[in-house]
């Protein structure tokens, strides 16, 4: 056939020169990539051509890297865009990762053929409707390996950015309902996975599979779902992806003169077999939009090949097709011993034995159901019936672990990558920090030099929005100098590094761009507090020094005490993290005390008036605002001494100011008396005369809930002053009938929230009557654990431990028989 026509009528068979291999594959498929490897062996091609993107020619020898370990991704993004991006994913057993390995390792060119990416990517640059999409990943794969055509991209592949509707069917559903199979995945594992090669000839399932694939697209073009032009609509897509493929190809001939393999999805096979000219070729790639993309491999993981990660192109069992393609013999024996490890490690007592009749199950419901060899099905049954004792859960970690899957791929330094990335992969070697695909806790001390400087990184890298670890809570400690991190690595970070490499070139510099940019476009007070936190965190100084002046100008013009309220926690707490770390604060502690005493003005006016909503609002920002003073005064960076008591002074008018909802007034009782500001006869003197019958129920049961909510150990206290106790059981026992049910949800939402043993030890005293309890705090009150007086000799046990403690010498501990110490009943 001539230059200007389609490719020759012999291609597929390789058999003399300048003959056309087409190895049509199922992307990620092991059965495939064994294919694959025993036809380049028997037909030993001058050139390997690949469907993936061609930018990507100059990474090809990167496969042959030692430090290259599957699986991986290509991946492209546009340089003016990073965010624009799109992956190819390839795994150990993709045909075209083996494929590409046999070039490299035989010396034999290799190329990637399919659509350039620089058209790819400006195809969704064209679609603004789906900008800012989250990113989901379609993937570069065909039908004949999953459900998708288009890119595996970051963000919205080409088919989604189009918002085209897919009219074809699963390949593999109708071959596999043509064969009578309801199960496509059990089909193909059937007549691929779990049989080898035909009468030795290597090329007999790439016959099978493109004579299926050209009845399939027959049958589409015929029904009119496949009959594009390239001028518009759903399938042109593939109709440009496969006209730039024969070009590829011819120019491969043309160049190589002998015979040529080229490695696709099979569903294009027969649009690369099909007779088509030059000039119809070039007519379709016409006029395509571009885009300037840089490429380079990133590491990839099994999860993110699963199909329930919503990869298109995916498959069910990474895991368990890792484990065909490298398991040398007995792949079901082995997979059932790799089981019986993974329950053991969760101390579930599975033994040989287990293993042993595992296999024979399997092998017998695969006889039972006309299939050659167990499959993951069989496989699956076996464990549950034997190893987990029918129960799904210890089956589902079996699933997530093996079947699926944690595995995470490696790329070799070499690799091209932005100046952040590799400043990124310098900071985290020096610091011993791994990627790993699975979740992991990372405990620091930050005391400890290493620990605080991962600190720094992963809160650098949150202010960038790579989120590679978040914050969890500490177990056993609540102390500044310890953080908990949950560690996990997603392919897509890279993707986020690239974006974030328009702030900088280091990882410092980068997050003190992007922080200082933020600082100029946050919307409220709350957001620059929250930020100024964040940078002490990742230890910015030269963005504090910004966000603190953009600070105190929002702090000078915002009005309102709530913003002002909301945005004082942050500073305070940036204060304790400063201190820990050895931060200059004092610009933040002068910042801090300047808001507080707004907030002191402001507060008492803005508490009138409100409704229920408002007032339990508010309710928070008096809690949140307390906190922050008791911190504020302590702490070292400047002497704020005075603002404590400027607080009580507001507390105190606040639980005696007329229109300020009950419920802020009884918790600012609450927090007078916690504080040691007011004397527990006043208390009760106050409740006295809020529950008193001129009282309405409804601002009486508010009142109650902010002195006694159970989120303030309100329990304890009725528990340990029987005499406030008394008040709300005189109380609650005085409502009158018609207004009790209005009072009801209050009283439930207030008492419900105690801990069970504190509502059990109530309702005790309460069911006892006043007559037989006296004062907990001064005779006992009979119930089990409470003592009438002080049990000195148990207080003497733990003074050395106080002293050890607190450091002190034995004169500086008083004695057991002073009057602050509280005894409990042997």
């Amino acid at each position: 056939m001539t230059g200007d026509a389609g490719l020759p009528d012999g291609a597929g068979t390789a058999r003399g020169s300048g003959d056309v291999l087409l190895l049509g594959v199922r992307h990620h498929g092991p059965g495939s990539a064994r294919a694959v490897r025993a036809a380049l062996e028997q037909t030993r091609p001058a050139v390997v051509l690949i469907e993936g993107p061609p930018e990507a020619d100059p990474l090809i020898l990167l496969a042959a890297d030692e430090d290259m370990r599957p699986p991986v991704a290509l991946l492209a993004h546009a340089v003016e865009e990073p965010g624009r991006s799109a992956f190819w994913p390839l795994a150990e057993f993709s045909p075209e990762w083996v494929a590409l390995r046999w070039a490299v390792e035989h010396d034999v060119p290799a190329r990637f053929i399919d659509l350039p990416a620089t058209h790819t990517l400006a195809w969704q640059e064209q679609e603004p409707e789906t900008a800012g999409e989250e990113p989901e990943p379609t993937g570069p794969m065909d039908p004949a390996g999953g459900t998708d055509r288009g890119e595996h991209s970051a963000g919205p592949g080409p088919e989604a950015a189009a918002a085209l509707p897919d009219v074809r069917v699963d390949p593999l559903a109708a071959l596999a309902e043509a064969a009578g199979h309801d199960d496509p995945e059990r089909w193909w594992e059937d007549v691929v996975e779990h049989r080898g090669a035909e009468g030795g000839d290597a090329l007999a399932p790439f016959t099978a599979l493109e004579e299926a694939m050209g009845a399939l697209r027959e049958t589409e073009t015929e029904s009119g779902t496949g009959t594009g032009t390239g001028e518009g609509g759903g399938r042109d897509r593939d109709f440009v992806r496969e006209a730039y493929m024969r070009l590829q190809v011819r120019a491969a001939q043309r160049e190589f003169k002998q015979a040529i393999a080229v490695v696709c999805g099979a569903w294009h096979v027969p649009a690369l077999r099909r007779r088509a000219t030059v000039a119809a070729d070039r007519a379709l790639l016409k006029g395509l939009p571009r885009t300037k993309v840089d490429m380079t491999w990133v590491p990839w993981t099994h999860r993110r090949l699963s199909r329930s990660s919503g990869y298109g192109a995916g498959i069910e069992s990474p895991g368990w097709y890792g484990h065909l393609f490298g398991a040398p013999d007995r792949p079901v024996e082995r997979w059932l011993t790799k089981v019986a490890g993974v329950l053991r490690e969760e101390d579930r007592s599975v033994s040989s034995a287990h293993v042993i009749e595992a296999v024979r199950l399997a092998e017998t419901l695969a006889v039972m159901r006309g299939r050659p060899l167990p499959g993951l099905s069989e496989t699956t049954d076996a464990v549950r019936a034997v190893m987990c004792e029918g129960s799904d859960v210890p089956l589902a970690l079996v699933h997530d672990r093996l079947v699926v899957g944690d595995v995470l791929g490696e790329v070799p330094a070499g690799a091209p990558a932005v100046p952040l990335q590799r400043d990124l992969d310098r900071s985290r070697r020096r610091l011993r920090l791994k990627p790993e695909a699975s979740e992991r806790e990372l405990e620091l001390d930050l005391r400890k030099e290493t620990d605080a400087g991962r600190s720094r990184l992963l809160h650098r890298l949150r202010l960038l929005g790579v989120g590679w670890g978040e914050p969890a809570a500490s177990r056993g400690s609540t102390g500044t100098f310890r953080e908990t991190w949950r560690l996990r690595w997603e392919p897509e970070l890279s993707v986020r590094v690239a974006e974030a490499g328009v702030w900088g070139t280091t990882v410092l510099s980068a997050a003190t761009a992007r922080a200082e940019a933020d600082a100029v476009t946050a919307q409220g007070l709350a957001d620059v507090t929250a930020l100024a936190e964040r940078c002490l965190l990742a230890e910015l100084p030269d963005a504090l020094r910004p966000v603190m002046r953009i600070l105190a100008d929002r702090a000078a013009l915002d009005m309102d005490v709530g913003h002002l309220a909301q945005a004082l926690p942050a500073l305070v707490r940036s204060l304790r993290y400063g201190d820990v770390r050895g931060t200059d604060t004092g610009a933040l502690a002068e910042v801090a005390a300047g808001l507080a005493e707004r907030v002191f003005v402001g507060l008492p006016p803005a508490c009138a008036g409100l409704d229920a909503d408002a007032a339990e609002e508010m309710r928070r920002h008096v809690d949140a605002v307390h906190g922050a003073v008791g911190l504020l005064g302590d702490a070292p960076a400047a002497d704020h001494g005075a603002l404590r008591p400027r607080w009580q002074t507001v507390l105190r008018t606040l639980s005696a100011r007329g229109g300020v909802p009950g419920l802020i007034r009884g918790r600012a009782v609450r927090l007078l008396l916690d504080d040691g500001a007011l004397a527990p006869e006043e208390a009760a003197r106050l409740m006295a005369r809020v529950l008193s019958p001129g009282t309405p129920p409804a601002d009486a049961a508010a009142w109650i809930e902010g002195f006694a909510g159970g989120g303030s150990g309100g329990g304890m206290l009725l528990l340990h002053d029987e005499r406030l106790l008394a008040l709300v059981d005189a109380w609650l026992t005085g409502v009158p009938g018609e207004t009790f049910t209005d009072v009801l949800p209050l009283l439930r939402r207030t008492f419900s929230a105690y801990e069970p043993g504190v509502r059990r030890s109530l309702g005790e005293l309460i069911r006892r009557g006043p007559e037989s309890r006296g004062s907990v705090t001064t005779t006992g009150s009979g119930i089990p654990g409470f003592g009438a007086g002080l049990a000195t000799g148990r207080a003497e046990a733990v003074l050395p431990v106080v002293r050890l403690l607190l450091g002190l010498d034995e004169a500086e501990v008083p004695d057991a028989d002073d009057n602050d110490l509280v005894g409990v009943d042997a």
